[in-house]
Formats: C-alpha cells, sequence, structure tokens
C-alpha cells in the first residue's frame, strides 16, 4: 500500500489544534506526520507554508513547545520534524536528538541542509534510530543519485520539479525514480505540488505521496471553526490515501 506524509505547521492556529488535527489525520490513514518547525525564512515553501510558519512565530511558538506536543502524538503517529537548519544549529543538534528520542519522534527532515554537509550529523542521529530524510531532485545527475540513495533512510523524498512547495509545478520524474531504483531499495516518496487533484498522478511509479500546502491552506482558511478545519484536512488526506491506492 503506498503511505501519506502530511505536514503541518506546528503551533498555528495553536498548540491543542495542532495535537487534535495529528490524530485525527493518523484516524484518517496518514501514516507519517511531518510536524513542522515554524522559522521566519523557509526558503524551499511557498508562501501558504510560510504565512503559516510567520503566524505560528507571531503567537509565540517556542521550541520547547515542539517538544511537548510531539510527547502527546507520536505514540499515535510516525512523526519527524521538519524543520530549517538554523533552529537545529542554534538550539543544539544533540538536543534535539535527546529529545526525539525522548517523546517518541523517529527522524528528521532538514531541506537547506546539503547531503555532503549532512553526513556527521546523519551518523550521530543513526547511532540514537533516528533518521535523517535525504533529498533527490530530477535536476540531480545519476552520480549524485547513487551517492544519496544508497545512504537513504526511511525514505527518499523525492521533489517533484526544482523550485518552492505548492506552486503546482509538473516534471517528467520517470528517469529520476529509475534510477533511484538502480542504486536503492528504500522507498521514494514524491512532495511539492501534491494535492487532492494531482495525487494519484504524482503517485505513480513510486512508494508515496508528502502533502504540506494543500492542507495547510484549510489550515489557515478563518472562515472555518478548528474542528471544521480539522474535519476538512482529514477528509482530504482520507481522500487522497485512497486515491493513491486505486
Amino acid at each position: 500500500m503506498k503511505k501519506l506524509v502530511a505536514y503541518i505547521t506546528t503551533g498555528y492556529p495553536d498548540l491543542e489544534f495542532t495535537v487534535d488535527l495529528a490524530k485525527s489525520l493518523a484516524e484518517a490513514g496518514t501514516d507519517t506526520l511531518e510536524l513542522g518547525i515554524p522559522f521566519s525564512d523557509p526558503v524551499a515553501d511557498g508562501p501558504v507554508i510560510e504565512k503559516a510558519n510567520l503566524l505560528s512565530l507571531k503567537n509565540g511558538f517556542k521550541i520547547s513547545q515542539l517538544f511537548e506536543v510531539s510527547a502527546q502524538i507520536a505514540s499515535d503517529i510516525d512523526t519527524l520534524w521538519m524543520g530549517y537548519f538554523n533552529p537545529f544549529y542554534h538550539f543544539g543538534i544533540d538536543r534535539f536528538i535527546e529529545e526525539a528520542n525522548k517523546s517518541g519522534v523517529n527522524g528528521f527532515i532538514i531541506p537547506d541542509l546539503p547531503f555532503e554537509e549532512a553526513k556527521p550529523y546523519k551518523a550521530q542521529m543513526k547511532e540514537k534510530s533516528l533518521a535523517l530524510i535525504d533529498f533527490i531532485a530530477p535536476t540531480d545527475p545519476k552520480e549524485r543519485i547513487s551517492k544519496i540513495a544508497k545512504d537513504a533512510d526511511k525514505f527518499i523524498y523525492l521533489v517533484a520539479y526544482a523550485g518552492i512547495t505548492g506552486s503546482g509545478k509538473s516534471e517528467e520524474l520517470s528517469s529520476t525514480i529509475s534510477s533511484i531504483r538502480e542504486f536503492s531499495n528504500t522507498p521514494v516518496y514524491v512532495g511539492f505540488g501534491v494535492n487532492a487533484d494531482t495525487a494519484k498522478a504524482k503517485a505513480k511509479g513510486v512508494d508515496g505521496v508528502i502533502v504540506g500546502s494543500a492542507f495547510v491552506k484549510i489550515l489557515l482558511d478563518d472562515s472555518l471553526s478548528h474542528t471544521q478545519k480539522i474535519e476538512k484536512i482529514s477528509k482530504m488526506a482520507k481522500e487522497i490515501k485512497e486515491k493513491i491506492n486505486e
């Protein structure tokens, strides 16, 4: 069965909402949760996720709250922390590793940490049974794909196009997928531009999809109550999971 990874921004609209949404997504069939760490300059993310990041920070988000939320949800759903390297560096990789183990979080997604620079951190994480997810893009040459794929943990994040999340672009991925399969049996999940309309097509040839902006758009819809937001996001998650497995 193909997997669904859902990204949500921690702390927006509030921490209790994040916990409730995470548990509802688990019940809707979401396999893995990317729990986003709010940051002021999320360079790989489009305007939707950037807005949620900034609103969460405006609400007073603190890293300690990420740990509190994670401890409440990680037993219900496979959880990864998704964030930019700056908070990891300033707060301390050692502390993040320690807190991940305490709360039951299974790894990290750090999109602005290049594969080459990630190696020492990845080794440190592996020692504590934590994954650091690797990215592969359709612009990567085969030699680089080989290096990344051979060392990949948990799943490979296949970027659907060069650009930012949520822009809905599309590129032919079959040759990149073939190259990855040549060097690794690690599952391949495609992200960027995945929503209820595109999920089935995007899932072709891969093992799962990663959905972020489509969920966060609902998160930001102030015309909906908290309950309505959770219901709508969970319904979409269930629909996407069904579509990718038709």
